[in-house]
């Protein structure tokens, strides 16, 4: 475990180990006026820099430490362009016809975004788009997906059913009653993109800052102005793209969203004759058990899965080991490699698991859009957020309103965590673990 607490205590992940070093960035130094201030260089913020930049607009990125520092870069590096929790019909019923499907073709084009943009701008980050798959733990979940996949189908989506050997076939995992996979979905390397984002959007004229914490954002008479330790930006608009890391910006923020500390592991590279029998063809998995179970492989054949915890203590060390010995029971890998990373990284968990932009005064917005699907719905969040900083537009495909805190949200809060326990209790219910 030695390599693994020395990854953990640097802050790094697998990606930010294996993606070279990293092109540093100035801290902003003085004062700056722009048309568009962006606080977080994750992947919301980078993409919204980029297609604001591509408008024209002034743009300026301001990081409080660097590039993929947050959840940007402690992901699994699975692009989904689904919800985790609602299906097409539930979207229709959530938020009605008008909103629901402008709502639901913003997801289903994410995928195809971030690997459009990716060959676009040449970024090398061992992108692969051969689909995502969902396989299903039992036959009640099974006949759920099947729904999902129909209905995704009947809008044109590249969905397909899949049965019993099908997912076999596919993954190299028996057992599974089924499942269906979206053929645009796929994985990549989190910090290699959100790297070649951020050339990118310099490229179109975006100023990018790193180790530039905004202290504080306050209303001027033409805009906001956003002060750092050492500097300051005036900005016709701004946008909080920070997710679960900026919360002390604007407190209010914090009570409208359930922070979940994720996991993430990988393993030493797999021996030929073993990759070869799991996902031969690349894609990722991420099954239907409530103890969600992922995992895919990264272009170095490392085994990469992730979980959550239920009490903190211990957790950094206990946890990885608890995901490394479900990989190896699940995968049918006895001799499964061992460990060779363990990081962790902060998400924000919506109580309708939908993407959102949140109005905190005129010109000033925050966005949240992962739930599981972060990769593909803050890309596509960002080329949303660049029509809206360009424009007085307020009619926008997301979510969008002002601050929701959540009632009793600081007993809440936990509760991802605390019911991780339940979860785990009716999965071997329905005879899985």
């Amino acid at each position: 475990m030695n390599a693994v607490i020395r990854q953990e205590a640097q802050g790094a992940s697998l990606w930010h180990a294996v993606s070279g070093s990293r092109r540093e960035r100035p801290a902003l130094q003085g004062g700056l006026n722009v048309d568009l201030a962006i606080v977080g260089g994750g992947f919301s913020g980078l993409s919204t820099a980029l297609h604001a930049a591509g408008k024209g607009l002034s743009v300026a990125v301001l990081e409080a430490e660097f590039i993929a520092w947050g959840a940007t870069g402690r992901n699994a590096g699975f692009v989904v362009p689904n919800f985790a929790k609602m299906d097409p019909a539930d979207i229709l019923a959530h938020l009605g016809p008008s909103r629901g499907e402008r709502l639901i073709d913003f997801a289903a084009g994410s995928a195809d975004l971030v690997f459009r943009l990716i060959r676009q701008h040449g970024i090398d980050c061992d992108a692969v788009q051969n689909g995502w798959i969902q396989p299903a733990h039992s036959p009640a979940a099974f006949e759920k997906v099947k729904s999902r996949a129909g209905q995704w189908a009947q809008r044109g989506r590249p969905a397909v059913t899949l049965d019993r050997q099908d997912v076999e076939a596919l993954t190299g995992v028996p057992g599974y009653v089924g499942g269906w996979m979206d053929r645009c979905g796929g994985v990549l390397n989190p910090v290699a993109y959100a790297r070649g984002l951020a050339d990118a959007a310099e490229k179109a004229g975006a100023k990018i800052f790193e180790q530039t914490r905004v202290t504080s954002v306050d209303r001027i008479a033409d805009g906001w102005v956003l002060k750092t330790p050492v500097g300051s930006v005036r900005a016709a608009k701004v946008l909080i793209a920070t997710n679960a890391y900026g919360w002390s910006l604007n407190p209010s923020l914090q009570r409208t969203y359930f922070p979940l500390k994720v996991f993430q592991i990988a393993t030493a590279p797999l021996p030929p004759e073993i990759r070869a029998r799991l996902l031969p063809g690349g894609q990722g998995v991420g099954d239907t058990r409530r103890n969600l179970f992922t995992f895919r492989f990264d272009a170095e054949n490392r085994l990469i899965s992730g979980g959550m915890h239920i009490l903190g203590a211990g957790a950094d060390t206990r946890v990885p080991q608890t995901i490394w010995r479900r990989l190896g029971r699940h995968l049918g890998l006895p001799d499964l490699p061992p460990l060779a990373y363990s990081w962790s990284g902060m998400a924000a968990v919506e109580p309708d698991f939908l993407p959102h932009l949140i109005d905190l005064g005129p010109g000033l917005i925050a966005g949240r859009a992962c739930n599981g699907r972060g990769i593909a719905m803050t890309t596509a969040m960002g080329k949303v957020l660049a029509d809206w900083a360009g424009t007085e537009a307020r009619d926008l495909p997301l979510p969008f309103a002002p601050p929701a805190p959540i009632p009793f949200h600081a007993l809440l809060r936990h509760a991802p965590n605390m019911l991780l326990g339940w979860s785990m209790l009716r999965d071997r219910l329905d005879g899985t673990s």
